[in-house]
């Protein structure tokens, strides 16, 4: 998995940038908080980033903070929110913004995201309510609610498992008995190959 991007800036649009790392230019989708920290094109950039993966589709999202990346974990996680309703919410409210509206349960501070309506918003605050207080406001990481699978290449085994539509209690547990199958060595693609037939029996 790509985890952090560091290069030049090399172009940006309404929702995406162009990161050029040693010649090779990576498109990432970004909110548009993230977006105006990067800078100006041709200076120098890093951006945390999540990859998602469907049937078919593949793209590569950026965050300027960890925090913006763990939120957006976070929401991607709720029925009906995909990759660019998150993206929207993350534009409209700043991490702190979100994780008192969650804690509140202020549904229509979320609503002023574009495409989330009243009853999405609804559903976001009331699923994300417990967890937005281990959340941060700012950079740095955060404690989840339910214990991550040891080691980088099991919380991105999670990470993939969730992008595919899976909750995160499910992908997590399916994840955890596919180390325990295949042991610490195993390599993220096997990992993640076991980890969706659990999820998925």
């Amino acid at each position: 998995m790509i985890a952090k991007l560091s290069g030049r800036l090399d172009a940006t649009g309404e929702d995406w940038a162009i990161v050029d790392v040693g010649g090779v230019g990576y498109l990432v989708h970004c909110s548009s908080r993230t977006l105006a920290a990067l800078g100006e094109v041709g200076g120098g950039c890093t951006v945390h980033t999540e990859l998602q993966v469907s049937e078919n589709d593949m793209r590569l999202l950026g965050f300027a903070e960890q925090a913006e990346r763990d939120w957006f974990r976070l929401l991607t996680g709720v029925q009906g929110v995909g990759s660019k309703v998150g993206l929207a919410i993350l534009s409209a409210l700043s991490t702190g913004e979100l994780r008192d509206a969650c804690g509140k349960g202020d549904a229509a501070m979320v609503a002023r995201a574009q495409g989330v309506g009243p009853k999405l918003a609804g559903r976001i605050v009331n699923e994300l309510k417990d967890k937005a207080g281990a959340m941060p406001g700012g950079s740095g990481g955060f404690a989840v609610a339910a214990p991550a699978p040891a080691g980088s290449k099991g919380a991105d085994a999670a990470s993939a498992l969730e992008n595919l539509g899976f909750k995160p209690a499910v992908a997590s547990q399916a994840v955890a008995r596919a180390l325990e199958e295949l042991g610490e060595g195993a390599s993220e693609g096997d990992l993640i190959r076991v980890a969706l037939k659990k999820a998925a029996g």
